[in-house]
């Protein structure tokens, strides 16, 4: 046990030290700390950290999964369903294939096999590409496609590697069969997701105690998975519907207070998660050479050059086709959705970069088959996989940021987010008139005494007035305006500090100055990118 917290501190201790490096150096985290941890995996005399793949499939991925449901847009999710099928399934279905034709011709695997590898590497990371390219400025729907994409191909990759595996050991497949059940689990993990969902929101509103929440918020994502993987799915449709359905109909049904402590709860578990997540990636490295001695490197080092081929000329040949065929098909489609110019889906395409669940599911390959002898390259299949990811997620995920310099992503972005400012002043002043009118026929009604009614004329005004009146400049006056409210903030925190170090105050009173500090900073760091002072 001692053990254990000592590697978990020396973890936590790495993922600091490393996200303090990548800042310095304007770098993404995730790159970072796949190498530190194959440099701490390469340290002599540091003891093995081996996590279960359970660990990592049933322990880690869940909340991952679930608070990115819960942070997409449902309308934006539905919007843009089509191509977010055509990738998830579609794509991971068709590398799949392909990864499976080259294993058994070129490098001579057994078709089944085959498939147990392509289903292994083909689906791009929910966590990895998004963690470099939210830091890159491209266009949202460019994001929302690659989250919708990165939360459901694991679902598709998860039940066509069980499939395999199964037929691996058995040496029978049926694709009747296969379809069928994937349709049955498709649609049963939809609809319990769905019924969770509805249910940690009841359950929540009874409760009526933000720690409560937080908690039962926490075990949503364990409940939605573990119960339909247990029954043979993959538990991550189950996860998002829940994620989505908490997402779309949680803002009115979860209090404030509810909602202020979980945001800031669920940034630390999933920063956490994800740096160990990559850390962890890293350190397979030392079993993998462990086992490089059972197979022959030469011959390894081909079929990951094969394979990391394989997977990002399938991606480029699904891409494109997906994007403007059913639009040519579909002249409607065409009208009610154009094209896009043709950086995006070259983008798209590009960004496919492997994670943690393939290496789990790598992990969690079976010893032996059915008739007890030993699952047929399974060794080949590890090293296989961690060159795929390591591939992947350091050799596109560096040239990510020339990419979308070479695209210009950042131009169709910075249009994006104006006409986003331009819509958020709209909808802020939009409100600030409705609650106006409801203050209006209160004071009408006589239900407001003249004081009170004085205080909330002026703080509306004050709030009205932060508004800026011009929307072409509004991003840089209001950015401009925070940055002077963080130092009149500061202020205050400083002389409220002297006041109680004089002991003028209590400590009960300088912590509740403190916290309308505090939220009225966090505001504005929440806000600030938007281009809008929050109005507190």
């Amino acid at each position: 046990m001692t053990a254990t917290i000592q590697t978990l501190l020396l973890l936590i201790a790495v993922l600091v030290v490393v996200a303090v490096v990548a800042r310095r150096f304007h770098t993404a985290p995730s790159i970072l700390l796949v190498i530190a941890g194959i440099g701490l995996a390469l340290i002599p005399g540091l003891p093995r950290i081996e996590p279960a793949p359970e660990l990592v499939l049933f322990g880690i991925l869940p909340p991952l999964i679930y608070s990115a449901g819960v942070a997409m847009s449902w309308r934006e999710f539905r919007f843009n369903l089509r191509p977010i099928t055509l990738l998830a399934v579609g794509c991971v279905v068709f590398t799949t294939c392909a990864v499976a034709a080259v294993a058994h011709w070129l490098l001579g695997m057994p078709l089944a096999v085959g498939f147990v590898l392509g289903a292994i590497v083909s689906p791009p990371d929910a966590v990895a590409p998004l963690a470099i390219v939210r830091r890159l400025g491209v266009p949202r729907r460019l994001i929302v496609v690659l989250e919708g994409e990165g939360l459901a191909n694991d679902a598709t990759a998860l039940i066509l590697y069980r499939f395999a595996v199964a037929a691996v050991g058995s040496g029978v497949f049926s694709l009747a069969e296969a379809a069928g059940t994937f349709a049955l689990i498709v649609v049963g993990e939809i609809a319990y997701g769905i019924g969770l969902g509805w249910l940690s929101l009841r359950l929540r509103r009874w409760a009526r105690d933000p720690r409560v929440e937080i908690t039962l918020s926490l075990l949503t994502p364990y409940a939605a998975f573990l119960l339909p993987a247990h029954f043979g799915g993959s538990g991550v449709l189950a996860t998002i519907a829940a994620g989505l359905f908490v997402s779309w109909n949680g803002p009115l049904l979860i209090p404030a207070a509810t909602r202020l402590q979980g945001i800031f709860f669920w940034d630390l578990v999933v920063y956490l998660l994800e740096g160990v997540v990559f850390l962890v990636t890293g350190l397979q490295i030392r079993t993998l050479l462990d086992q490089v001695d059972m197979i022959s490197l030469r011959g390894a080092l081909l079929a990951v050059l094969l394979t990391v081929a394989v997977v990002i000329v399938a991606r480029f040949v699904w891409v494109y086709p997906a994007i403007y065929l059913p639009r040519w098909l579909n002249p409607a489609l065409a009208r009610r959705d154009p094209a896009p110019p043709w950086q995006w889906p070259f983008f798209l395409a590009f960004v496919g970069i492997r994670g943690v669940v393939s290496l789990a599911a790598a992990l969690a390959i079976p010893l032996t088959t059915l008739t007890g002898t030993p699952f047929p390259h399974r060794d080949l299949i590890l090293f296989v996989t961690f060159g795929v990811i390591v591939a992947t997620l350091v050799g596109q995920g560096l040239l990510l940021p020339s990419l979308v310099r070479w695209l210009a992503l950042g131009s169709h972005a910075a249009d994006e987010r104006e006409r986003e400012h331009t819509a958020e002043l709209s909808a802020r002043a939009e409100a600030l008139n409705v609650a106006q009118n409801r203050l209006d026929r209160l004071a009408a009604e006589g239900r407001i005494a003249p004081e009170v009614l004085a205080i909330l004329r002026a703080r509306h005004r004050d709030r009205a007035g932060r508004l800026p009146r011009n929307t072409s400049n509004g991003v840089d006056t209001a950015a401009a305006a925070a940055d002077l409210r963080w130092e009149l903030i500061a202020a205050e925190r400083e002389y409220i500090y002297q006041l109680f170090r004089e002991g003028k105050i209590t400590d009960e009173a300088r912590r509740r100055i403190e916290r309308e500090l505090d939220l009225e900073e966090a505001g504005i760091a929440c806000k600030k990118e938007g281009g809008v002072e929050p109005l507190l």
